[in-house]
């Protein structure tokens, strides 16, 4: 009797195709209908009964724009190639994707300084590139991190995607959040203070003081819900 029992190795990259068709919501049929193979030999692929070739691997890669590095060993995130490129203006626009995909804008906005209320920056002008996740809600946006105040959490030059609505009403202790105040922005875990005038930003890395900051003096505050800690050339 042949041994239809997939390898370690072709059973991790099986299961990491399987999330992708979740995330995406693909069927096996429109899965085939991507790649461009026949139906029955994805069926064989992902019970095990064909080995993972390096032609189908490709062709995961290829149409679906996923890393080759997540698909191939876990590391990173599954759509780490998906930004746009400049046009030969040199200005970005998104790629053409499937309507399953969603693009999070990524704005040129610096989020360790300035003074203007960010909410008043989310404008077309302000787009830089396009983050094509699946798996993120679509009115989540991204700004660049500068500094390794947060790391390892948040790397210098990583992306902060964050909801930009002001949570400032309803503080989640110990959550990271954007916080915007008068003379700069930083990104900072959020903590309870002794006196209910105040809160502590605290940083992950041991190596920056934690700081006292007055809630009147603090003009927004926003949740950050994913890192993707990526160094992407847009």
């Amino acid at each position: 009797m042949t041994d239809t029992t997939p390898s370690t190795s072709d059973s991790e990259i099986i299961g990491r195709i399987r999330h992708i068709m979740s995330l995406r919501g693909l069927s096996q049929s429109r899965l085939a209908k991507l790649i461009g193979i026949d139906a029955s030999n994805v069926s064989k692929y992902l019970s095990g009964r064909l080995p993972v070739s390096e032609s189908f691997i490709n062709r995961i890669i290829v149409n679906l724009n996923v890393s080759k590095c997540w698909l191939l060993e876990g590391l990173g995130i599954p759509f780490e190639k998906s930004v746009a490129e400049p046009d030969r203006s040199g200005r970005f626009t998104p790629e053409a994707q499937p309507a399953s995909v969603r693009s999070i804008p990524i704005y040129d906005i610096d989020v360790a300084a300035g003074i203007t209320e960010m909410s008043r920056d989310y404008t077309s002008e302000h787009v830089k590139g396009y983050l094509m996740l699946p798996d993120f809600n679509p009115n989540w946006v991204a700004v660049r991190a500068q500094g390794d105040s947060m790391s390892p959490i948040i790397d210098d030059g990583a992306y902060v995607v964050f909801l930009p609505e002001n949570d400032i009403d309803n503080i989640v202790w110990g959550q990271i959040y954007i916080i915007v105040m008068d003379n700069r922005r930083v990104v900072k875990f959020v903590r309870r203070h002794a006196d209910p005038q105040y809160v502590i930003l605290k940083s992950k890395n041991e190596d920056y003081d934690s700081m006292d900051v007055r809630i009147d003096d603090i003009r927004a505050l926003y949740p950050v819900k994913a890192v993707v800690n990526v160094r992407m050339q847009l």
